[in-house]
């Protein structure tokens, strides 16, 4: 069995909460070893989470998807002692192909505080060790070929030579459910990812037009549920003609088209909203950015807003497309949303851009909503 070291951030800054935090990141991480037939032991070792597994190599690239991992590292673990830890790190470097081509540096942490060396001691020790064996140069800064990492912690010590990075936030489910409005597009799946990533689990609703549309939605349900360990994501599929076909019809009886697309979110808004109250979800989450399309400009956000019961997370509003495409290609789910693609049929050819709660108001009342 290798064993794999696991570094959380922000949990640690958690006080008396902290325990509850880790606990659900450790059922995270054993539901992600089940789910990828991975067979291990979890369990905490100070601020640390270790992984007992046999495949470690596949065990690491499954688990960095884990929410509130910040980094993980394969591990052997040595006694606290100063030659055991030096031997480790000889085979360490050996192992990656250190030599006097190429550079290293240590990076020593002393958790325990009665190990007679201090971290810098430690570093210099050992480093200069390596470097008489292998002959390779010493590096302190980030560009260096191999860091070579050690944890001495009281009964033992850690050493690695790889340090992957994880996504970080808050364990999934340590902050309530929300329903996630996405569509077939780039930008809603990211709006999901981001939220999830801040601990909260999603139940992702998708109003079908098409099912050109619908496909690419449950396709980027699946790459979401890669990373939503410790919940069970089901999606929820609604006829979008049925949600807002009468509400069109209306809007064109009193001569108001122009505002079809304000009309049709604020109908799909208050359907989730429904929806949330049936699943015990706190919020709605949106992909809207701020002024990117006729629809998300301020002035039309406020009017979407108003009367809606659950609060509007909007995780996107002060990213460009760039930034959010470039997330999206992070998260594996910008192949799915740049296949062909279906436009809403309900689409006004001159969409309103600058919305009043005055006017939306007025316009209610001559369709009998208000």
């Amino acid at each position: 069995m290798g064993l794999i070291v696991i570094r959380y951030g922000e949990i640690g800054l958690k006080g008396k909460n902290r325990p509850y935090f880790v606990k659900r990141l450790r059922r995270n991480i054993r539901d992600c070893l089940k789910r990828n037939d991975l067979i291990g032991e979890v369990r905490s070792v100070g601020q640390r989470v270790y992984v007992q597994v046999e495949d470690v190599e596949r065990a690491v690239e499954k688990l960095r998807d884990v929410f509130g991992v910040v980094s993980l590292s394969p591990a052997q673990e040595v006694p606290a002692d100063i030659e055991a830890i030096t031997a480790e790190a000889l085979r360490v470097a050996h192992e990656a192909g250190l030599d006097e081509g190429r550079t290293f540096r240590m990076k020593s942490r002393r958790a325990d505080k009665t190990f007679p060396l201090t971290s810098p001691e430690i570093n210099r020790r050992v480093g200069a060790q390596v470097h008489e064996v292998t002959g390779a140069q010493v590096d302190l800064s980030n560009e260096a070929d191999l860091t070579i990492g050690v944890e001495v912690h009281r009964d033992h010590a850690l050493l690695f030579g790889q340090t992957v990075a994880g996504h970080g936030g808050l364990p999934l489910g340590t902050q309530g459910r929300a329903v996630a409005l996405i569509s077939g597009g780039i930008d809603s799946p990211v709006a999901a990812w981001m939220v999830m990533r801040r601990g909260c689990v999603v139940i992702p609703v998708h109003f079908r037009q098409s099912e050109v549309e619908l496909a690419k939605f449950m396709d980027n349900c699946e790459v979401l549920s890669r990373y939503a360990y410790g919940w069970n994501m089901r999606p929820i599929v609604l006829d979008h003609h049925e949600v807002f076909g009468g509400t069109y019809e209306k809007l064109r009886s009193v001569g108001a088209e122009r505002w079809t697309c304000i009309f049709c979110k604020r109908a799909m808004l208050q359907k989730a909203c429904q929806i949330a109250g049936e699943h015990r979800a706190k919020a709605l989450v949106t992909g809207d950015s701020l002024g990117q399309v006729a629809s998300q400009t301020l002035d039309n956000l406020e009017v979407l807003s108003y009367g809606i019961e659950k609060p509007i997370l909007r995780p996107l509003i002060g990213l460009d497309k760039t930034e959010i495409t470039a997330l999206a290609r992070r998260i594996g789910t910008f192949e799915v949303s740049t296949r062909e693609a279906r436009s809403c049929p309900y689409l006004p050819p001159d969409p309103l851009t600058k919305a009043s709660l005055p006017k939306l108001k007025a316009i209610l009342e001559k369709m009998g909503k208000e």
